[in-house]
């Protein structure tokens, strides 16, 4: 008789089983036993499902090499994060397309209270290194979890300098922890594992082809608070990470460079297109995302020198409630047309009352 962990872990080698289809299907019968016990027609019945995948999971019979995985784990202390695990990473279930499992190797809790991803080229700058360095430096204090992807260049470099400066770091890997790529790295995975770790969800003998990379980006971008692009060309990873970044509703810095070297230009196309933030300084980029409280504000002046209307002084009552707010809440709870929210939210960010931020949120000055 298989155990829930074999199934958990079968549910992502079912063909055409996807981790949305999954994650559905976890949420729809509580647990993985319950989906491959169920009968074909419970199954079918599922919305947007169908006959031909329920069939699928009836005839799956891979279980001899998911009992071979598990044990490949227990030997080298690997654990197996399955969706509903209290020790899977919580800000990956608020992404619509979360891993069905993970796999872990390091001793870092992945639910941590700050997490900062910081992604590169691989062919980075000296004004790439020493903007990585800078950055993490001054994060040493704030007990921050620095998240990358274990490539060359600005990923690297990141993971070196979280080492460096007493910080866990875990790198997000697009093949199973029965190897390291690039092979370079493994002295840098040896010395992760000990302050952070190794993270993945693809099961060993899964080799670092192509197609896994940007999947693997998706938890990159989906871990962590926020992410920092420091150099990128106008394609690469680093764009599809970025994306991911911003789509997930996280924020998203760019550190801004020349405007004539190719390095930086990735960056300033994600400023151009208000999809991230210009990184200005760490400290700014704390604030940003409520690690530390603004050193100045400008609230008193503002209320005693601005007059506002009736409209704008309710979208100002709920900003008042959060940090940030999305605008599609302030439709919500304002009961005003969204004409009038534009109208309004024009007229106060034109007065620094408010700032727009990437992805539609909005917070007070």
């Amino acid at each position: 008789m298989e155990s829930e962990l074999v199934y958990q872990i079968a549910l992502t080698q079912v063909t055409g089983i996807g981790s949305v289809q999954a994650k559905l299907l976890t949420e729809h019968f509580g647990s993985a036993t319950a989906i491959f016990k169920s009968n074909k027609h419970e199954l079918g019945a599922i919305e947007g499902f169908g006959l031909l995948k329920a069939d699928a999971i009836k005839k799956f019979s891979g279980f001899a090499a998911i009992n071979e995985e598990i044990a490949f784990c227990q030997k080298h202390h690997i654990s197996i994060l399955f969706l509903t695990d209290t020790a899977y990473p919580k800000r990956l279930l608020n992404c619509y397309d979360p891993p069905t499992i993970l796999y872990f190797r390091g001793n870092v809790d992945l639910n941590v209270s700050r997490i900062i991803s910081i992604i590169g080229t691989r062919v980075n700058t000296d004004y790439g290194k020493q903007m990585t360095e800078l950055i993490v430096r001054e994060l040493q204090e704030q007990n921050v979890l620095v998240v990358s992807g274990m490539a060359f260049g600005i990923d690297s470099i990141a993971h070196k300098a979280a080492l460096q400066n007493s910080l866990s770091t875990v790198g997000v890997l697009a093949h199973g922890l029965d190897m390291i790529y690039p092979a370079q790295h493994k002295t840098l995975a040896t010395e992760m594992i000990q302050q952070g770790g190794l993270l993945t969800e693809y099961p060993r003998l899964t080799a670092p082809d192509k197609h896994n990379f940007p999947r693997r980006n998706r938890i990159v971008a989906g871990i962590a608070d926020g992410t920092i692009v420091v150099e990128t060309a106008l394609k690469g990873g680093s764009m599809i990470t970025a994306e991911l970044t911003y789509n997930y509703n996280r924020d998203l810095f760019a550190v801004p460079g020349k405007l004539t070297d190719a390095k930086s230009a990735g960056c300033l196309k994600l400023i151009q297109q208000n999809k991230a933030a210009v990184f200005t300084s760490t400290q700014n980029m704390m604030e940003v995302l409520g690690w530390v409280q603004k050193k100045v504000t400008v609230k008193k002046q503002r209320e005693l020198f601005i007059e506002l209307t009736s409209d704008e002084q309710s979208l100002v009552t709920i900003l008042q409630t959060k940090e940030t707010v999305h605008i599609d809440e302030l439709y919500l709870k304002s009961g005003l047309s969204s004409s009038s929210v534009a109208a309004a939210m024009l007229n106060m960010e034109l007065q620094n009352v408010i700032i727009c931020m990437p992805g539609k949120i909005y917070r007070l000055v």
